[in-house]
């Protein structure tokens, strides 16, 4: 009994371990994301001049403060957001195959950005002096926003949230928004659809401090919203049955969990476009490192899923330099193989 009862204990004190590692590791991918990029330009040769009190140049400063800083910071708003909305639509759906695209956020963010490309240039002369170069953000934001709203109000009846018939209505959505999106890339000229590819495969080339300040308290605050929700996901793994019976409000905890979702992953695709698999990898990792505990996976997930599209944003634009890799493919040729193991782990058929 005493042995049975020291497994969850030890679990969460593992779990709870990997907070101040995962930490650390985002700490490194960071100073690594500084170090390096296409300018001559180095963290460590900035600090050395910092310390020895002589003043950056004009260049320095635009590379460290406009350039990989916003970049940083967006590639670890990014991360942690999909990461995070991941782990709750895994434990929202009790599916570990669940990810953020589920509730309709992607294929609507992808058809609002399509239209803003295709379409953009037909706005009158004041809405497209009123939106800028934010244009395709601010499209991909609303069509996640609508997609989820209408989906949201499709599986809610008498005030009760179907998960079944929101998956269903998701897939659903996401193939009409797919013919939609299809029927306009037909149309598009060839820069549109070099604009189009571009922005499907994500990217943090654009990252500015001004997307970063749109984007990241949206973020945050769905990211706070989810943090809360773990007891509430513990107790859903159980059943909703059961779940009610133990004192949890299960429809306060779908809509919160829904909308911190669409919050996080709406924002999260609108500055960076489309990019997979760290919303299904991230926690899939940590449930084999340190078990399904919801009040200890959301946080990790938010470090790890931080540091590995930092490190992703790292690769991307060294590896064939000074040309970058749109970050959704190096997320996708990092992410599939290890999904891959997992899913040969879980059957039995790899042993390590």
């Amino acid at each position: 009994m005493t042995d049975i009862a020291a497994a969850p204990r030890s679990r969460l004190a593992r779990a709870r371990a990997l907070h101040w590692l995962l930490g650390a590791a985002l700490l490194l991918a960071s100073a690594a994301s500084l170090q390096v990029g296409a300018a001559n330009v180095t963290l460590t040769a900035l600090l050395a001049k910092l310390a020895d009190g002589e003043a950056l140049t004009q260049m320095e400063r635009v590379v460290l403060w406009d350039i990989r800083l916003p970049r940083l910071a967006m590639g670890a708003l990014v991360g942690a957001a999909l990461a995070v909305s991941g782990a709750a639509m895994q434990g929202l759906f009790r599916n570990p195959l669940a990810d953020p695209g589920i509730v309709g956020v992607g294929a609507g963010a992808g058809l609002g950005a399509i239209l803003a490309i295709v379409l953009g240039g037909l706005l009158p002369a004041w809405a497209a002096a009123l939106t800028g170069n934010q244009l395709v953000p601010f499209a991909a934001f609303l069509g996640g926003w609508g997609s989820t709203i209408l989906l949201y109000r499709v599986s809610t009846s008498h005030g009760r949230t179907s998960v079944a018939t929101m998956l269903l209505a998701g897939i659903a959505l996401g193939a009409l928004a797919g013919a939609l999106s299809g029927i306009l890339v037909y149309v598009a000229d060839d820069q549109q659809l070099r604009d189009l590819t571009f922005w499907g495969l994500g990217s943090l080339a654009g990252a500015s401090w001004t997307k970063v300040l749109a984007a990241g308290p949206m973020i945050l605050l769905a990211i706070g919203a989810a943090l809360m929700l773990g007891r509430g996901l513990n107790g859903l793994a159980l059943g909703e049955a059961t779940a009610a019976h133990i004192g949890i409000d299960v429809q306060r905890l779908k809509s919160i969990a829904i909308l911190a979702v669409a919050a996080a992953t709406g924002a999260a695709v609108a500055v960076s476009g489309g990019i997979g698999f760290v919303g299904i990898v991230v926690p899939h990792l940590l449930r084999l490192a340190s078990g399904p505990d919801h009040r200890t996976l959301l946080l990790n997930s938010a470090l790890l899923g931080a540091t590995l599209l930092i490190l992703a944003d790292v690769i991307a634009r060294t590896i064939i330099a000074p040309a970058e890799l749109p970050i959704g493919i190096v997320t996708a040729v990092l992410g599939a193989p290890v999904f891959l193991w997992i899913l040969l782990k879980r059957r039995g058929l790899v042993e390590l």
